[in-house]
């Protein structure tokens, strides 16, 4: 069982400098973000996001429903809910250039999505506003997931839905071997060559290997209250989504 309670960047001495150093690490990666996402993925985290989309489908398709996707990077989740639903979408994210990405994609579709800056762990939303949060490959990051968890069960309405999209570690040896290869050697070689920031991507599957397993992260939101919980694992588990439900509050 992986005990980490969240993100441990390289020299990084508590969740402070934790946030701080990923904050950095993003600002500077922002403008390839989008390239380097789809490039390193061979376009596979297209299918991923859309699965994500699919699952919060029953949520968001209530024309009264509020979704927020949390650590929103440049904005492609948030724009697919919106255009594939009927409630009000909004994004947020920590890192201001990633969000002024994401601000421009959405003005050049014509995007109705409200973006706003905000810590994932201290979200400015009053208590039970949500019906459905989604996290694309973000929660990795937080500088501390149990209290991630709670605040994002704050927030939520009783009932309302979480789904977190999130790299995971392959359980079949074959790929397991093949993905360590990719994710240790090639990967940080294309993503320090195309994006100059070599921390970014060693950075990746380290944190990566010290994530929580699957099994792991279902118990840890179980712990904060959510029920239903689920996974299904992408890609022959490279990648997976988590899903559960907000319990209710007396």
């Amino acid at each position: 069982m992986n005990t980490t309670a969240g993100t441990t960047p390289p020299g990084t001495r508590d969740e402070r400098e934790a946030a701080q150093w990923v904050e950095r690490m993003f600002a500077a990666i922002a403008s390839k973000y989008d390239l380097l996402n789809h490039l390193l993925s061979l376009n596979i985290d297209r299918s991923w996001r859309a699965a994500l989309v699919r699952r919060l489908s029953v949520i968001f398709s209530e024309p009264e429903s509020k979704v927020l996707d949390l650590c929103c990077g440049t904005g492609d989740v948030m724009l697919d809910l919106e255009k594939e639903g009927k409630g009000s979408i909004f994004g947020a994210d920590f890192c201001h250039p990633m969000l002024v990405a994401a601000q421009a994609k959405a003005a050049r579709k014509q995007s109705g999505a409200s973006l706003f800056e905000a810590d994932a762990l201290q979200l400015p939303i009053a208590d039970h506003k949500l019906d459905a949060v989604s996290i694309a490959f973000g929660f990795r990051n937080l500088a501390n997931y149990n209290s991630g968890l709670q605040e994002l069960h704050r927030v939520l309405k009783p009932g309302g839905m979480l789904a977190i999209l999130e790299f995971s570690q392959p359980p079949g040896l074959i790929m397991k071997t093949a993905y360590g290869f990719y994710s240790r050697i090639i990967l940080p070689a294309i993503g320090s060559l195309v994006s100059g920031s070599p921390g970014a991507y060693k950075y990746l599957p380290d944190s990566i290997q010290k994530f929580p397993s699957a099994r792991e992260l279902v118990r840890m939101m179980n712990a904060a209250g959510f029920v239903n919980t689920r996974f299904e694992l992408l890609t022959g588990g490279i990648a997976a989504l988590h899903t559960g439900l907000a319990a209710g509050r007396v």
